[in-house]
Order: C-alpha cells, then sequence, then structure tokens
C-alpha cells in the first residue's frame, strides 16, 4: 500500500502530455499522408485510374483501313492487299511481362531478347495501347497461340491488311513500297495528322499519292476480360477505305521490257510520244518490295544497300550518263536552226580532228569520207560533229540544249529525280574555278564530257522530235478514284513546250533517223522491221579514255570501267506511237547490246497491239444485231 502510495506521489504531468504530444503528431502525420494519398488518387491520377478501370472491361480498338488498289491502264491489279496476323502484347494485361514474352519466343521459335527490346523502347505509350512484338505471323503460328492463349496473358492476335505487289520486282521502282512511319517523319508538318504506328509510303507511287492511298482508320468499342481478351462488340465505326490509282502503264508490256533487258544494270523507258504517258519503266537490278511490308530485316536491308550495283536506284529518273552520240540530233538542230549548214553541208572525215595539240579520232578510225548531214547522223560519224561544235561553240550548244528540257527536272510523279548537267563557261568557272577549254566543246559536240542526262529526259526529248516538237511533262498516272469509281481527280496530259524548230528542220532530222535503222550503213540497222517503221539513234557513251583497240578494249578493261550502250527509237515513221529507250550500263557499244534490247520490245508492243485489235474485232463479231422480236411465224 505504501509502495503504491508512492509510485502516485512520483507521477509527473509533464511527461504524459509530452508523450501525448509525440503520439498526436503521429496520427496527424498518417492522417495527413493518407488524406494526401487520396487527394493524389482523385485528383492528379483520378482521370488515369478512371481510364485503367474503365479499360478492365471496356476498350476502344483502331480498325486499320485498306489502302487504295493501284491498277495498270487496262485494269490489272498491281498492288493488293492481303490479311496478316500481328500479335501484340498488353502490358497492362499481365502480371508477368518478361515471362509471357518467353513463352511466346520458345512457341514460335523466336529470340525472346529481341523481343524484349521492342518492349524497352515504348515507354512513353499510353496505357492499354497495344506493343507490337510480331508481325505476319502465319496460320500455323496463329494455330500455337491461340491454343496457348490461357498461358500467354496479355497477348492479341490482330488481322491487319498488307500491302501485296503482284508482280514483286519487275515493277518496283515505280510503285515503291510502304513501311511503319518512322520518328523523323512523325515530327515533319507533312504527318501531322499522322500516329506513330501507321503505315505510309516510303518510295515510288506509294508515297506521291500516300495521302490518297491512305484511307481512314475506324474503331470498335469491345468489352473485355480480365485477360484483355474480347468478348463482345459493343460498338463499331467503320473503316474508310483509301482511294484506288490507275496507272498509265501495262504491265503486259512492262513484262516484256523486263525479260528483254538481261544485262546486270540499266533501264528502259517505253513512252507515248503524242501524250508522254509512261507505259513501261523498268529499272534493273531491281528489289522486291513485299519485303518491306511487315519491317525488312537488317541483313536483307544491308545486302541491298550496300550492293555496288545499287538495287534501290531508279535509273530512269535518278540515273546521269552521258548522252553519246545519242546528242548529235540535237547539235545538228542547233546547226540547222542557226542557218551554220544545210542538209547538203558536207565535210571530209578521215577518222581524225585535230584542235591545238590535241586530236579527236572518229569511231570508224579509216574515216568515212566526204559526207553531209543525213549521213553523218545515220553512220554516227564523229568528226562531223566536231566541227559542228567547233562552229556553234559551248554557250549555243547549252541554249538549246535547255530547250530540248535537258539540264532541269521533268517533275514526273516519283521522288529521287535528277536535273542532268548542262555545262557553261559559268558553271565551270564556278565549279572548278578555272576557264573553259576548247577541246571541251569538240568532246560535247558527241555527247561526252561533263555533259550528263537522266534516261527520262532523253526519251522525252527524242519523243518531241517524232511528235513534231511538243514537249510533255511525263505522265504516269492517269486517274485516282473511290471504290466505287467515281473519280476523284484526273491527271491530264500537260503541254510543257514547244521546242521552237522550223518544219523543214524536223523533217531533216526525222529522215536522219529512219535512215539510221533502216538504210546501209546505218548503226541502228538491228531494229530494221519488214514494216520499215522504226527510227533511231545509237550512242556509245565513254566512263573513262579507252584504248583503241577494241579487242584490247573488252579484254583488259574492268565492267565498271566500260562504255554505257544506249538507244533510242520510236515507231511507225509516221504518226508515232510508241517511243523506247534503253540504257545498258557499262554494255558497249549502242548498236550491238541496246538496240537488240529495243527490237525486242517494239516487236513486243506491235504484237500486243496486233492482239488487242484482234480481240476487239472477235469481240464486235460475237455482238449479232437485232432488228426485232421474231415469233414462228418471222415477224
Amino acid at each position: 500500500m505504501l509502495e503504491k502510495q508512492n509510485r502516485l506521489t512520483d507521477y509527473d504531468p509533464g511527461k504524459f502530455k509530452r508523450k501525448f504530444n509525440v503520439l498526436l503528431w503521429l496520427v496527424s502525420f498518417a492522417f495527413f499522408l493518407l488524406i494526401s494519398r487520396l487527394w493524389y488518387l482523385q485528383v492528379i491520377k483520378g482521370d488515369d485510374l478512371r481510364q485503367r478501370s474503365e479499360n478492365n472491361r471496356i476498350r476502344i480498338q483502331e480498325v486499320k483501313s485498306l489502302r487504295g488498289l493501284i491498277y495498270d491502264t487496262r485494269g490489272t491489279i498491281l498492288v493488293d492487299n492481303q490479311p496478316s496476323f500481328d500479335v501484340s502484347l498488353i502490358p497492362e494485361d499481365t502480371k508477368d511481362i518478361l515471362g509471357v514474352i518467353k513463352r511466346f519466343a520458345s512457341l514460335c521459335d523466336l529470340d525472346g531478347v529481341d523481343l524484349a527490346k521492342k518492349l524497352s523502347t515504348t515507354k512513353f505509350r499510353k496505357p492499354f495501347v497495344p506493343i507490337k512484338i510480331d508481325r505476319d505471323i502465319g496460320r500455323d503460328k496463329l494455330a500455337i497461340v491461340e491454343t496457348n492463349s490461357l498461358n500467354l496473358p496479355g497477348l492479341v492476335v490482330d488481322v491487319v491488311p498488307v500491302r501485296k505487289y503482284v508482280f514483286g520486282e519487275e515493277i518496283a521502282h515505280v510503285l515503291g513500297y510502304v513501311g511503319e512511319i518512322s520518328a523523323g517523319e512523325l515530327g515533319d508538318d507533312y504527318y501531322k495528322d499522322y500516329r506513330s504506328d501507321d503505315i505510309v509510303g516510303k518510295y515510288g507511287i506509294e508515297r506521291y499519292l500516300d495521302r490518297y492511298l491512305k484511307g481512314v482508320s475506324g474503331g470498335e468499342q469491345v468489352e473485355v476480360n480480365v485477360q484483355g481478351r474480347k468478348l463482345n462488340v459493343l460498338g463499331r465505326v467503320e473503316p474508310v477505305p483509301g482511294l484506288n490509282v490507275t496507272l498509265t502503264l501495262d504491265a503486259r508490256l512492262q513484262k516484256i521490257c523486263w525479260d528483254a533487258f538481261t544485262e546486270k544494270a540499266g533501264t528502259v523507258i517505253v513512252m507515248d510520244p503524242r501524250d508522254g504517258s509512261l507505259l513501261s519503266v523498268v529499272s534493273k537490278p531491281s528489289f522486291d518490295p513485299n519485303l518491306f511490308n511487315r519491317g525488312i530485316s537488317e541483313e536483307i536491308w544491308g545486302s541491298l544497300s550496300k550492293d555496288e550495283l545499287c538495287p534501290m536506284q531508279n535509273r530512269s529518273i535518278s540515273g546521269q550518263y552521258p548522252p553519246g552520240s545519242t546528242y548529235k540530233l540535237f547539235v545538228a538542230a542547233a546547226a540547222l536552226e542557226d542557218g551554220l549548214i544545210t542538209a547538203n553541208t558536207k565535210i571530209d572525215c578521215n577518222g581524225t580532228f585535230d584542235m591545238g595539240n590535241r586530236t579527236f579520232r572518229c569511231w570508224k578510225k579509216t574515216g568515212h569520207g566526204s559526207v553531209d548531214l543525213h549521213r553523218a547522223i545515220v553512220e554516227s560519224c564523229d568528226v562531223y560533229f566536231y566541227h559542228l561544235g567547233e562552229m556553234l561553240g559551248v554557250e549555243k550548244l547549252a541554249h538549246y540544249s535547255k530547250r530540248f528540257g535537258f539540264g532541269s527536272k521533268t517533275f514526273i510523279e516519283l521522288h529521287g529525280e535528277k536535273s542532268g548537267l548542262v555545262p557553261t563557261k559559268r558553271w565551270k568557272r564556278e565549279r572548278f574555278k578555272e576557264p573553259w577549254q576548247g577541246g571541251e566543246t569538240i568532246s560535247l559536240s558527241i555527247g561526252q564530257g561533263f555533259f550528263l542526262v537522266t534516261p527520262l529526259q532523253l526519251i522525252r526529248a527524242y519523243s518531241a522530235i517524232a511528235n513534231g516538237g511538243v514537249l510533255y511533262k511525263p505522265r504516269l498516272i492517269k486517274r485516282i478514284v473511290t471504290a466505287e469509281g467515281d473519280i476523284v481527280r484526273e491527271f491530264l496530259t500537260e503541254r510543257e513546250s514547244t521546242i521552237p524548230l522550223h518544219k523543214k528542220t524536223l523533217e531533216i532530222l526525222k529522215y536522219a533517223l529512219w535512215g539510221a535503222v533502216n538504210e546501209e550503213h546505218g548503226t541502228g540497222w538491228v531494229l530494221k522491221r519488214k514494216e520499215r517503221d522504226v527510227s533511231g539513234k545509237t550512242g556509245t557513251a565513254q566512263v573513262v579514255g579507252m584504248p583503241e583497240d577494241e579487242e584490247e578494249k573488252e579484254r583488259e578493261v574492268p565492267y565498271k570501267l566500260r562504255d554505257h550502250a544506249l538507244f533510242v527509237c520510236y515507231a511507225p515513221r509516221t504518226n508515232p506511237e510508241v517511243a523506247v529507250l534503253v540504257v545498258v550500263e557499262h554494255g558497249g557499244h549502242g548498236g550491238s547490246t541496246a538496240a537488240p534490247i529495243a527490237r525486242r520490245i517494239v516487236d513486243g508492243y506491235f504484237e500486243l497491239k496486233a492482239h488487242d485489235a484482234g480481240l476487239m474485232v472477235q469481240s464486235t463479231l460475237d455482238v449479232s444485231p437485232v432488228s426485232g422480236i421474231s415469233g414462228r411465224d418471222g415477224t
């Protein structure tokens, strides 16, 4: 009793108060943390959590639109769409992301490390947005994934459309290819309406007309279970397919050109000189655009980009070559228009032309003797044109060259076109800080030296000669239409300019081109047909100076230093309807290498024309006229 009384007497109220204050502060701090957390969850993260909660039951899924189809001029499908099965992962639907990836990789024989890397590059995505981890898995892998779906929570399989390039590498440089939009493209104003996973045109027509071909994606409001599996579709907005495109190309003629050109590298262009429409464009070597549909591997891309023959280059618009003897026609036009010569002007060719301390040789060592302009073009006499070049000078040559469209882009509906080069005194002074030399004009007069043209420029200039002097803008696209066939936009013929040549000048040039193919000793005799309707010109463009001895040239010069072979022609002689250009890189002589290819193409064109005419006649014969309805009595 005495002890209890002592403990009560010893009690200190101040000590209790201090403990109470500490406890009060602890409780207050705990309530502060609780209230702060509630405020954070309700105010700061409220919208996000509300979305997450809703996404546990209802989600909005994008439905990709079908990209527009591409047809040739006869309605043959060049680019179609086909279904692809893509596997995506929604990280929010699984607690073991790496485990799911490893199981999926094991089932489908994939590299789990690579799949995990894909997830690490998508840190800033929105919640519940799927991450693509494999594309175009095929039906066998699809069956495996669906069978093991319970062990793969968070994985979803989508059916998406992918491009199918029906003719593969044959038309690749014109049609191009598609791919997933890059981070750099997303930062471009042109793509401001695009999303991070959109498929866009990367090259060719696919790129040039991407906004027309793309279409508008739709969406689905779906109900899902706890594993993210679709249970029910609550609503759907249908996607709007892209617009269809019709080109001027003829797939049958494209096949003929592709098969005819068996050389390593070069290009073939077929044009309608009456309006500038391109009927065929071949560039070799080529690539298979289907490789890019679902993402190309680093190994394949490396083999394409490092190939010395540059298969990704469209040589028809970006290849720049000396025109060689095909340029002589335009030198002749300049000399005739300036009154320096007439058709009867003769010049002696003994095989050489001297200027200062330099000697320029003719391709024919013994010379051509005394020749007029007609024979000079027919037999491609170099010495004759050396004299014309000396008479004209570099500035006159440049002036007339630009009139024919050389030195500037044609603005065809493709990216990557080059402008070529028409050299002048001023150009050389600015480029090399050196004055122009007289010998350079002599080289220029036969299409050598600094002068560069693209194949498209060259065939357009020859088409202008064929049609009487009209320079058309090359046309590759005919029209853009809806899926129902309604025309949205039509690409009409565009006359760029009329070349100011006298009618007599054109007649002289056209007659000489006809003679080059059909007369004795013509350099283009390989293309002579029984109809005698083809006119054309050969060309051999030097890459470097060559030995004089032809056998030594072929034996010793490496492939990359050999001459380029060119041939350009049109047919028929009157009212021409087709022009053909062939460039064979490092192919040697135009007459022996390029002309035979052009021969097969011209023959193929007229065979197709005869075939189509026969079908038209047959179709007409199959339709019997009906004048009335007859019964048993013939009334």
